[in-house]
């Protein structure tokens, strides 16, 4: 035998031999023989050229390189100098404070990514270990990593499919591949060619691909793929090579730093500058140097942003939303498409019969999913009477009977085992009280099944009744039985099926699918024995009705889309199913309300170039027959024009989008470990209605990360401006008012604690009802710049003065330090109940946040030992005030929020 030709992946293999072709010609590519497999030798000979059959390792950082990644941080790298010239000017305490924050941040950081995702492994866990392989015309069991391009394997219920195949032999065989297509159900699989080069993965029904499971039948398979050339292995490589962007807060808080860093080096250079006009002593100039450059750097803005969004993911915990990277909860809030799956998140991953045709009637059925409670309801909304309704009661007998599902519970739910659409008929029949085991009860009893296949598309049963009499029960395509039916069973009685009542019958399935139904027609004859055919039993059957199947909304889910639309936030819905029906979804939830909303497929997109596809990408509301390469354009075309993307899924095919969307939300319940170990949020419930309520959370998150920054900030320009003002206002000898241990202090205990409270602010009234903020939107928009400046200059005016005050009157410097000091304290902890609203703290009840009290209350008490305490004088400085001057300093403080509160409040200032 010949040595194989090179085996390519999915989408670069030649197109003269695609896999789906008949399977002497797949066989023939592959240079393999269908009745004997390879030899050993061939074998062994493929596996040193197409390598073991795994999937590749992904590359990983140690943890040491990991850690120190984390000093690459600028505000850390500034800090660090200012910490090694402390040391150098022999300022241990200092330097000892500033490193010990430096540490803190670093270790916060390394820890949120040490526990990043493990989706290439949790991928490799998904495959098969071992695999029953025909060589030599011999079955052997070999594991499934040494499987090469044309070998021969056996499958049966249960087993993991190792590789790519195409199936050459296959028996009533069905196939799990939600977690690869999305398919809700298992896949029928035939063995017939397929002639059409534009099949999506979910249509390739003659072949069966790694990692999905076999649910049902046996087959044989040759393989056609291995390791990273199959499917799953496609997704792998796109996994490993798709780089997870940067939230839209790292993006901000980024161009802060930037910001910030620049702001410092400034402001040194001019306090250098002046210091070296006046003749200054280095020493002296190095020290207000450190004193500026911890003043200009909110030191606590890296664990304060991680603390408050860790509250903020608690709390989303708590309403089933799961965050598995704390960036994922305050990207949510800047979402403005969300990209969701339909199957279990739009719907309820629960097959339900809607409507139901039986003599002459169409009957709405009500209730929800796999509950037993509902009734068939007339055109006029009236119940049925099930012993006035014969033609129904008999088409849901036969229904149930001719059926494998069975319903259960499951953690006190209704359940189904089995097959999801059978399971919506037994559903059905015990809405009206009709079970298998009640027919069985009453002496039914079955004599020989004729199993479901996708060839014949049908299943029947031959039972016995009661009274003796063989009946044929059938349940199948309406096509097929339709093809087969010669009577139609009405009022009781078998009529002729003429041409009239085919028309008729056809217009309630053209109905029924115009509605997005996935339709079941059920028949029955009678069939004494020798006078059918076992081999082909279903013939001259009569036709007793038509169900509507299909998998409905979630009742709470059209609300839900509808208040995310209120927000300025589209959803498109993105699915492996058919267009036909997931159109009729998003037409009943409100994603698609106009014919401007256009809805399109895979087949589609693959001649899309990306230009055209993030042209249609704004008005697109349907994406339907999905694959995983088109799932990571769309997310990409979305992004490209300036949205911020969210993409929900659950199954290995979702992996690679959720990886690059701005924030991949994974199904906590039937989402597989590949979903979720590549997702930044999991919902524990899969309820699109808790992505909204998500989105809710992460905007009050940032809301609130903004009232901290805008705290942090003032205090930040109230520091600098207070050592500026010595410097520009004080002449030749300027005297430094804030040492920087008292910066640190005030940005890390009577500042930092109760701005740490503010993540506790509940929700503004109309967070819901603003749109998105945009992609490339600053932390300063909104007059947020304006307010920082002018409160931070007013600020550190108030404590230069007290500083200046205190000079003036012979006081010494350690007493004029400690008031600026304290003056910038209480100043800061009197503006924090200003930045806890966008009017003013003149609007807002102080009462409104009892842990700012707490916090508040905390801070002072902690100043206080600052003061008053011999560690604090020995550590800070710092000298005991008289009670006089600590009242006037807490007056001071008060002046800068209340006049520039009460001017906004009067006169209506935006910029204050």
């Amino acid at each position: 035998m010949n040595q194989q030709a090179p085996v390519l992946a999915a989408k670069d293999r030649a197109p003269d031999t695609p896999w789906t072709a008949e399977t002497q010609a797949v066989a023939a590519a592959l240079q393999s023989d269908l009745s004997s497999g390879l030899s050993a030798q061939a074998a062994q000979t493929r596996l040193a050229e197409v390598g073991p059959n795994r999937l590749a390792e992904g590359k990983s950082t140690p943890a040491i390189v990991l850690f120190l990644m984390q000093f690459k941080n600028p505000l850390l790298i500034i800090l660090m100098i200012g910490a090694g010239i402390s040391a150098y000017t022999g300022h241990m305490v200092d330097a000892i404070a500033i490193a010990v924050i430096v540490l803190l941040n670093a270790v916060i950081s390394f820890y949120q990514e040490y526990s990043a995702a493990r989706s290439l492994a949790a991928l490799k866990e998904m495959a098969a270990p071992q695999a029953f392989v025909k060589r030599d015309g011999t079955w052997s069991e070999i594991p499934a990593s040494d499987i090469v391009p044309g070998d021969i394997l056996r499958f049966k219920a249960g087993d993991i499919l190792a590789a790519d195949v195409r199936f050459p032999e296959a028996a009533r065989l069905a196939v799990d591949e939600a977690a690869l297509t999305g398919e809700s159900e298992p896949v029928d699989k035939h063995t017939l060619a397929i002639d059409d080069p534009d099949l999506t993965l979910a249509d390739r029904l003659n072949m069966g691909f790694m990692s999905t499971k076999v649910t049902n039948g046996t087959a044989e398979g040759i393989v056609t793929s291995t390791g990273m050339a199959t499917e799953v292995g496609h997704i792998a490589h796109m996994m490993a090579t798709t780089e997870e962007p940067k939230t839209p807060l790292q993006e901000r808080i980024e161009k802060l730093s930037k910001i910030l860093i620049a702001a410092a080096l400034f402001v040194v250079a001019v306090v250098i500058g002046i210091g070296i006009f006046h003749g200054m002593d280095p020493t002296e100039m190095l020290n207000t140097a450190i004193s500026l450059s911890v003043a200009a750097i909110p030191e606590g803005l890296p664990t304060i942003v991680t603390i408050v969004l860790t509250l903020g993911s608690q709390r989303m915990a708590a309403n089933n939303a799961l965050a598995r990277k704390l960036s994922a909860v305050e990207t949510l809030g800047t979402t403005s498409v969300i990209c969701s799956d339909k199957t279990g998140t739009l719907t309820q991953n629960q097959m339900q019969v809607m409507r139901c045709w039986a003599g002459g009637k169409t009957w709405t059925v009500s209730g929800e999913g796999f509950d037993p409670h509902g009734e068939f309801l007339d055109a006029d909304g009236n119940a049925a009477v099930m012993a006035e309704e014969e033609d129904l009661l008999h088409m849901l007998e036969v229904s149930v009977y001719c059926n494998d599902a069975v319903l259960t519970e499951v953690d006190g739910r209704p359940a189904v085992q089995g097959n999801p659409t059978e399971g919506a008929l037994v559903v059905a029949g015990a809405k009206v009280g009709v079970s298998r085991q009640g027919l069985k009860d009453q002496n039914v009893e079955t004599l020989q099944a004729f199993p479901f296949d996708s060839t014949r598309k049908m299943m029947s049963v031959h039972v016995r009744m009661p009274d003796g009499v063989k009946l044929l029960a059938a349940k199948g395509a309406p096509d097929v039985i339709m093809r087969r039916a010669k009577e139609i069973y009405i009022d009781g009685e078998a009529r002729p099926l003429d041409d009239a009542m085919r028309a008729r019958v056809n217009a309630v399935i053209e109905d029924f699918g115009s509605r997005a139904l996935r339709t079941l027609a059920v028949a029955f004859r009678r069939a004494e024995d020798g006078t059918f055919d076992p081999e082909n039993p279903e013939q001259d059957i009569c036709l007793l009705g038509i169900h509507g199947i299909m998998d409905p909304p979630r009742p709470e889910v059209a609300a839900a889309v509808a208040d995310a639309t209120a927000a300025g936030i589209r959803t498109v819905m993105i699915t492996g199913d058919h267009a036909v029906t997931a159109q009729a979804i998003a037409e009943s939830i409100g994603i698609k309300t106009t014919d401007e909303q256009t809805v399109h497929t895979g087949t589609e997109i693959d001649r899309m170039t990306d230009a055209e596809l993030k042209a249609i990408a704004p008005h697109a509301a349907v994406f339907a027959r999905v694959t995983p390469e088109h799932k990571l354009r769309i997310v990409n075309a979305i992004q490209a024009n300036g949205d911020v993307a969210s993409m929900t899924g659950d199954g290995v095919n979702d992996a690679p989008a959720l990886r690059t969307a701005d924030i991949g939300v994974a199904m906590g319940i039937t989402g597989t470990s590949v979903a979720k170990d590549s997702a930044a949020l999991v919902l524990l419930d899969d309820n699109f209605t808790t992505i909204v309520r998500a989105v809710r959370e992460g905007r009050r998150i940032y809301d609130n990360l903004l009232k901290f920054i805008r705290q942090a900030l003032t205090a930040n320009v109230a520091e600098v401006s207070t050592i500026l003002f010595a410097f520009i206002l004080m002449g030749s000898d300027p005297l430094v008012p804030l040492a920087p241990l008292m910066i640190l202090w005030v940005n890390l205990v009577s500042d930092g604690i109760p701005a740490l409270a503010l993540g506790f602010e509940e929700a503004e009234e109309n967070v819901m009802n603003r749109p998105p903020r945009g992609r490339n939107e600053d932390l300063f928009s909104g007059g947020m710049k304006e307010r920082i400046l002018i409160r931070g200059l007013a600020v550190g005016g108030v404590s230069f003065y007290a500083f200046y005050w205190a000079l003036g009157r012979d006081l010494g410097l350690p007493v004029a330090q400690t008031m600026a000091f304290v003056t910038l304290m209480f100043a800061q902890m009197w503006h924090i109940f200003d930045a806890r609203t966008t009017t003013t703290l003149f609007r807002k009840s102080p009462l409104g946040n009892p842990k700012l009290l707490m916090a508040v209350g905390l801070a002072i008490a902690l100043s206080a030992l600052a003061v008053y305490s011999p560690a604090g004088h020995f550590v800070l400085g710092t000298e005991s005030l008289s009670g006089r001057i600590l009242l006037g300093c807490l007056f001071l403080a008060a002046l800068p929020t209340f006049v520039l509160s009460g001017l906004k409040e009067i006169f209506g200032f935006k910029f204050l």
